[in-house]
């Protein structure tokens, strides 16, 4: 997709008129090749309208619906106007190239303008289709922005403009070959479209996205007006997201004084859990249903992500080639720069457009590199939430025996290890593709400075990378190892802390903390393995570029090459350009590795058994005089029917009942209950409630933070009622010892709390949730019997007052 080279045979340069030898151009400046994929890319591009525009009359001759009120003359929104004017002024520009060139081909008698018609006749038709696309299929849509490939053409015909700019330079300048004024002007024409059309397409999509125009928003909007300016980046212009201006008024008043949460603004929809969640499960379970073996695999997790975040590895990507073309133009030129400067007559003249070139380059190495970074850390930022919350949800639904085989250590080791590692693979995932592209422009450089000595640089580089083949398949066994060793010492380490109480009693400290430290002598031998590969990898690269030079330099000593100042100034800021790609080849390969196996972890968690979501039929509120009814039930932890925890079960509670549970201690009392909640699977039978459901568990469970909101959990504060809650939990006068009562913070897990309180404050949480049925097991064993007393009677009366049914697990 470039324009038509300087150096084409149909244009006669000042060489050939003095009968002299034009200087041979490498294979990628030849214009052959450049015509040839200037004009397939547009074939393409219009085969691909022409087809959208015949399928779009045909849906539109069976859609007798009538087009948006206020939209049917054509496209109304500003960007939108601007994008279509652009269009067809680059449609005018090149059906008129497309003519001048016909025309001088076939005045041309030595028929080598052949691929160059192909090239002008092929834009002027893709360009022509363009615009009638816009005008008469986008616009009976009713949309207010562009599609996303069509955004994605946009970007990707101003990034090839600026090559074409940059072949057409690299003629003039290096090979000393003239370019006439029309190829310019063509240049000139195409850049300042595609940049015109880049901003409508990306302002556009955004103006959109904040709302439509002042006589289309209803009159009560003020919700959504919160949720517009919520996010500054959501509703920012081409240009403030190009400079990063939309973070000024954040730094404004984080200048002034330090900022405070209320001054954060909030994520993006894209950013946020409750945007991206829905894709990510949506693919993942599209994924997991398709093919067979394993449900969730490496492979399905890496597709499910690529497609939630394929528009951030799209971008990025883009960014990563403009990031990467404009940091070698400094080192091609740089030969020309130095014989410029040490007054070679080729380039007379020609020391500011050198100048402006470098200028130029380095404008688009700044900015392609900060979006690149800030794009990279947004799609690794959504990878993790996306894991995190799928790893979070499975671990709400695990099965009686899944939970046996996977505990809380190892789901917080993947929560707060895998899925991070996942998240910070984004930095390296173009990697892959940039290191080949990096070194064969860096061999380009070479060979059109240095020559046939290039091929020893290539060799040079090939073994320095096959160097670290060995490491890298023992760094994979080693990291399995550690993640291994891991689970295990996170596992007895949790237990521990779970039971301190226990260990101080019965003085078992020393003989556990010897336990932990062989655990950790264990995991830190493999550390120490894995590390010391590591390290041999990363020295092997660190010394790589110093071993090109030294390859490269002396196989041109001993092919007669001659150095002198440009070739070997340009040789060296090659090769410190090539050091990048090197250093971050062994951190690619290992944080591949690393991700592979966060991955396979993940993918196993996700694996695990779950709860089935069918164990009880809950019935709506009010549709039933039946609380809760069990019939025909049979019960099994183990999911064994040969060895039933509870069978033969027939009971009812009615609404307004209130029931107690009797028997002695392991007579399956609680596990009744855990059947009624669904959490112990079911053999047969069938357990039906109705209504909502409140839950006590015998040992109390606190959440870190203040007391008021542990009773409230999440729900609005009612005076009255949170007095009465109060009241018949025997609370007040706790609170009145407590230093800020109800606002007092509670440590880790109520830590600074007594068994009694915790457990009072889990059942005034459950009395405030105002629901219909409450389960509560054994809710006085951690209290006295006046105050147990006192609660019994409060339940009593909150559950006539509300008509509420209960079933209680009561002691012995």
């Amino acid at each position: 997709l470039t324009q038509p080279s300087a150096c084409t045979p149909s244009m006669p340069t000042a060489a050939a008129m003095a009968g002299q030898k034009q200087p041979a151009l490498p294979l990628v400046l030849r214009p052959l090749l450049l015509h040839g994929v200037g004009a397939g890319a547009h074939l393409l591009l219009a085969l691909a309208v022409a087809a959208r525009l015949l399928f779009a009359s045909g849906r539109r001759g069976k859609d007798t619906a009538a087009p948006a009120p206020g939209r049917g003359s054509g496209i109304r929104f500003r960007w939108g106007q601007v994008a279509v004017r652009a269009t067809w002024a680059l449609a005018a520009s090149e059906l008129f190239l497309a003519a001048y060139s016909l025309v001088s081909w076939y005045l041309d008698n030595s028929g080598g303008g052949g691929a160059e018609v192909t090239d002008a006749a092929a834009r002027a038709v893709a360009w022509l289709l363009l615009p009638a696309y816009l005008q008469l299929e986008y616009r009976g849509r009713g949309e207010d922005r562009f599609p996303a490939p069509l955004r994605l053409w946009w970007a990707l015909f101003l990034l090839l403009s600026l090559v074409a700019v940059a072949v057409h330079a690299a003629t003039s300048l290096c090979y000393g070959l003239p370019v006439p004024a029309l190829p310019w002007a063509r240049d000139a024409v195409e850049v300042i479209a595609a940049v015109a059309l880049l901003v409508a397409g990306f302002s556009a999509k955004r103006a959109a996205t904040t709302g439509g125009s002042a006589s289309e928003e209803p009159l009560l909007n003020s919700a959504s007006d919160d949720t517009v300016d919520a996010s500054l980046f959501t509703s920012a212009g081409f240009l403030s997201v190009l400079t990063f201006s939309w973070m000024g008024p954040l730094f404004a008043v984080g200048h002034r004084k330090t900022l405070g949460l209320d001054d954060v603004p909030d994520l993006d929809h894209g950013d946020s859990v409750a945007g991206l969640l829905p894709s990510f499960k949506t693919n993942l379970e599209a994924l997991a249903s398709s093919g067979s073996g394993p449900k969730f695999t490496a492979f399905k997790l890496t597709r499910a992500l690529v497609r939630t975040v394929w528009w951030h590895i799209a971008v990025t990507a883009l960014y990563a080639l403009i990031y990467n073309l404009a940091t070698y133009v400094g080192p091609y030129l740089i030969d020309s720069l130095v014989q410029y400067l040490n007054g070679d007559e080729r380039y007379a003249g020609k020391g500011k457009l050198l100048v402006v070139t470098f200028i130029v380059a380095k404008v688009f190495e700044c900015l392609s590199q900060r979006h690149w970074f800030f794009r990279l850390q947004q799609a690794g930022i959504r990878a993790r939430s996306a894991l995190v919350s799928v790893v979070y949800q499975k671990g709400l639904s695990l099965s009686s025996s899944s939970r046996q085989s996977c505990t809380s250590g190892e789901m917080i080791n993947i929560i707060s290890v895998d899925a991070d590692r996942v998240g910070i693979f984004s930095w390296y995932m173009h990697d892959p593709w940039l290191v080949p592209l990096q070194v064969g422009l860096a061999l380009f450089i070479l060979y059109s400075t240095l020559g046939v000595a290039s091929l020893a640089a290539l060799g040079a580089t090939i073994a320095v990378m096959l160097a670290n083949v060995p490491p890298m398949k023992m760094q994979e066994k080693f990291q399995q190892k550690l993640m291994d060793c891991k689970d295990v010492r996170m596992k007895a380490t949790s237990e521990i802390l779970r039971n301190m109480r226990i260990l101080k009693l019965q003085g078992w400290e020393m003989k556990f903390l010897s336990k932990i430290n062989d655990l950790r002598t264990t995991e830190t031998s493999w550390l120490k393995k894995y590390l010391y590969t590591w390290t041999a990898a990363t020295f092997v690269f660190w010394g790589a570029p110093t071993f090109v030079a030294v390859a490269t330099f002396g196989a041109c000593m001993l092919l007669g090459i001659p150095l002198d100042s440009g070739k070997v100034l340009s040789a060296l800021a090659t090769f410190r350009v090539l050091q990048e790609p090197i250093y971050n080849l062994p951190d690619t390969i290992s944080m591949m590795i690393q991700t592979k196996v966060s991955l396979d972890r993940i993918a196993s968690f996700l694996c695990l058994e779950e709860s089935p979501m069918d164990a009880v039929e809950r019935l709506p509120s009010g549709s039933s005089n039946v609380a809760i009814e069990v019939s025909n039930g049979c019960f099994s932890w183990d999911g064994s029917p040969e060895l039933p925890t509870l069978k033969d079960l027939n009971f009812q509670a009615r609404q307004g009942m209130h029931v107690a549970v009797c028997g002695t201690v392991g007579s399956g009392k609680s596990s009744l209950l855990s059947c009624i909640l669904g959490e112990v699977p079911k053999l047969s039978g069938e357990v039906k409630t109705c209504g909502t459901m409140a839950y006590v568990s015998q040992t109390a469970w606190i959440q870190s933070g203040k007391i008021q909101d542990n009773i409230l959990f999440g729900k609005e504060m009612d005076s009255e009622k949170y007095d009465r809650v109060l009241e018949w939990c025997s609370l007040k006068k706790d609170l009145e010892i407590l230093p800020f009562g109800d606002k007092t913070v509670i440590g880790e897990r109520g830590i600074n709390l007594s068994g009694g309180q915790k457990q009072r404050i889990q059942i005034a949480r459950a009395l405030y949730q105002d629901s219909d049925i409450y389960l509560f097991d054994d809710p006085f064993s951690a209290v006295d019997a006046h105050t147990g007393s006192h609660l019994f009677k409060g339940m009593l009366a909150w559950g006539f007052g509300f008509k509420n049914s209960g079933l209680c697990h009561s002691p012995d």
